[in-house]
């Protein structure tokens, strides 16, 4: 008797389930088929923009790559020496906005000049000059920003931006920021469905041998959705972060308080120069370097920012400092561009708890924060989301040409 009342009542609780998982099966279907489509897109130029700087030095060798012989490059030239280079070459009406330091020995200088002239019609663009640092010779020019467009640009930057906004500039970052939410719940529902309500976990997470077309789909979906949900998670939640930060820092305020200025950058803008004494120059970049390298050696150079106005700043920005972090270490350093005095330190992962998750979402987005295994995860992830975009819609549909073969069949036997 005992027996009987407990299989009824698991019998019960087993139609509930089904009940509430019907629910969820909805709610996933049609969010993945709001979001499905734009996540195809951002997951595989994501899976690109993994490697974003490796396929620039592919794709443009004769401009990132050094000619110079290996054992000619006994020396670096002072980067005084090729900012002149950079100078020398730079387009009309351009200013220096930012050094990109090399990765690698034999990958160039990349330095950003912007064009800042309302004269002329193409103030905004934005151009990068390569520069041999054992010869201080520019190996060339590349526009890589274009102000008003986004066909032209090279094809690394055009996959950057349509990962970043859809090609639609500030209003396409705000709607990938909400469908990349959406795409949170539409993960989180597919693993409520994935959850074996049997407590056959093996069945779940592998495929059944020898199965029809129709369950090999559904078991790539299901076993695809599992386990690239554990990188799809941390990933669509920077992706939110970065086009939706205002929202994201309310979100973490209210569980730790948090100061980390922007998404992308960790000085806060009231940290400016000076006023310069009467015929006070700035300083060169090189003199710059010289004191951040002398005050916080560890780490490899980064980037250097250049000041944006007479009041602006030099930030210099240091990676894989692993006395800060071997996952996370980053410092950026704000020097005062006439006298040369450190105004503001921001080390990662040093702050609030708040600050500690938000400094986390770059090295986990782009994958760096567990090197070349993080990085392939990211990209097998975004690679992840055409294959459950299309089983999915594949999946949707053979559930509606089986219920509308079951509405034929009802109404035959009804007419019968």
């Amino acid at each position: 008797m005992l027996s009987s009342i407990t299989i009824a009542k698991a019998d019960t609780r087993l139609v509930k389930l089904k009940a509430r998982r019907k629910l969820w099966l909805d709610v996933h279907l049609y969010l993945g088929l709001i979001a499905g489509a734009v996540l195809t897109v951002v997951g595989l130029t994501g899976s690109f923009a993994v490697f974003f700087v490796e396929l620039q030095e592919i794709l443009n060798p004769e401009l990132a790559l050094v000619s110079t012989p290996v054992e000619d490059r006994k020396k670096l030239h002072s980067l005084d020496e090729m900012v002149d280079a950079a100078e020398s070459v730079k387009p009309l009406g351009s200013r220096f906005f930012k050094l990109y330091y090399p990765r690698k020995p034999d990958i160039a200088y990349k330095f950003l000049y912007f064009i800042r002239d309302d004269k002329q019609a193409k103030n905004g663009d934005g151009y990068y000059i390569f520069v041999d640092p054992y010869t201080a010779k520019v190996n060339g020019t590349q526009l890589y920003y274009l102000k008003d467009r986004y066909w032209g640009r090279p094809i690394v930057g055009f996959i950057m931006q349509l990962h970043w906004c859809l090609l639609q500039g500030r209003t396409g970052a705000d709607i990938n920021g909400i469908l990349a939410a959406i795409s949170i719940i539409s993960v989180l529902t597919g693993l409520i469905l994935w959850w074996p309500l049997t407590g056959k976990f093996k069945q779940a997470l592998t495929f059944k041998r020898n199965a029809s077309a129709v369950r090999f789909n559904f078991d790539l979906h299901k076993t695809f959705g599992f386990y690239s949900a554990i990188v799809l998670l941390p990933v669509l939640f920077s992706g939110v972060y970065f086009n939706l930060p205002e929202h994201v820092n309310v979100l973490v305020k209210l569980f730790s308080p948090a100061n980390r200025p922007t998404a992308f950058n960790t000085i806060p803008a009231e940290v400016r120069s000076k006023p310069p004494h009467a015929g006070q120059q700035a300083l060169s970049l090189s003199i710059v370097e010289a004191i951040v390298q002398e005050r916080y050696p560890a780490g490899r150079l980064w980037m250097l920012d250049g000041p944006k106005s007479p009041e602006g700043v030099y930030k210099i920005m240091k990676k894989d400092v692993t006395e800060l972090s071997r996952f996370i270490g980053y410092r950026d350093v704000a020097v005062d561009q006439y006298s040369g005095e450190i105004l503001k330190v921001y080390d990662s992962g040093g702050g609030s708890a708040g600050d500690v998750l938000l400094d986390w979402q770059w090295p986990l987005h782009s994958g760096h924060a567990f090197g070349w295994p993080g990085r392939i995860l990211v990209l097998l992830s975004g690679l992840a989301c055409p294959v459950l975009f299309v089983t999915g819609v594949i999946r949707w549909r053979q559930k509606c040409r089986a219920r509308r073969s079951a509405d034929k069949l009802d109404r035959r036997r009804t007419d019968r």
